[in-house]
């Protein structure tokens, strides 16, 4: 949640993303969805039908259809190995970070949808939310669809640099016994994806049963000595 939603009114009814159920669960009346992110672009879809909606998107992000030629975009992406690019190849290093609009578009939305679209959410004063542009909406309900932040604050383990990143390779730590999975781009573009998480689940599988083995030989070799 951004420190801004600490100044809504409390007359308004404020959520983040990752509470949202279902649009009968939303009060009457305006709603703004602050996000440009696939989440914050299909709330504000799925509650156009029922209510006033606008969006207010923070940077723009490259639009990319959900299906190509009756296919889903996932399997050109598995067909051409783009999925399965790592951290350390060219497309890897340039994709990093960077999210994509899967499905939805800007323009779609506000013709089709009637969703209005605004910049950046800058500041908040009771019950008012003010633009980058210097526009301003009054607002019944705001669902704040700004991501998430990774938090490691309860890993009390040297595993991580100066700045707080994680420091490992394919998810296997410089900490004996210690391994990280799921993470978005631990190793590819599909390595926080539930269709692709398998394949560095199974590299970890066989790190950790190599480490076992590695463990009881030294048992092994201790004992006899």
């Amino acid at each position: 949640m951004p420190p801004i939603a600490e100044r809504l009114d409390p007359d308004v009814f404020q959520l983040h993303s990752s509470d949202y159920r279902a649009p009968r669960d939303i009060p009457e009346g305006t709603v703004l969805v602050v996000g440009g992110g696939n989440t914050g672009y299909q709330i504000a879809e799925e509650l156009s039908r029922s209510h006033e909606v606008h969006l207010s998107i923070g940077s723009r992000q490259t639009p990319l259809p959900q299906r190509v030629l009756g296919r889903d975009l996932f399997w050109y992406l598995e067909l051409t190995g783009l999925i399965g690019k790592t951290t350390a190849s060219r497309v890897g290093r340039r994709a990093a970070g960077r999210d994509t609009l899967i499905g939805s578009r800007p323009g779609t939305l506000r013709r089709r949808h009637g969703v209005r679209l605004h910049g950046r959410a800058a500041d908040v004063a009771g019950t008012v939310v003010t633009f980058a542009d210097g526009e301003a909406l009054e607002a019944r309900t705001v669902i704040w669809a700004t991501g998430y932040r990774v938090d490691h604050s309860w890993i009390h383990v040297p595993v991580f640099d100066e700045s707080g990143r994680l420091v490992h390779r394919r998810g296997v730590t410089a900490s004996p016994g210690l391994y990280f999975l799921g993470l978005s781009w631990l190793h590819t573009r599909g390595s926080a994806l539930i269709g692709w998480v398998k394949d560095d689940a199974e590299y970890l599988a066989h790190e950790i049963s190599r480490f076992h083995e590695t463990a009881a030989a030294k048992e092994r070799t201790a004992g006899v000595a």
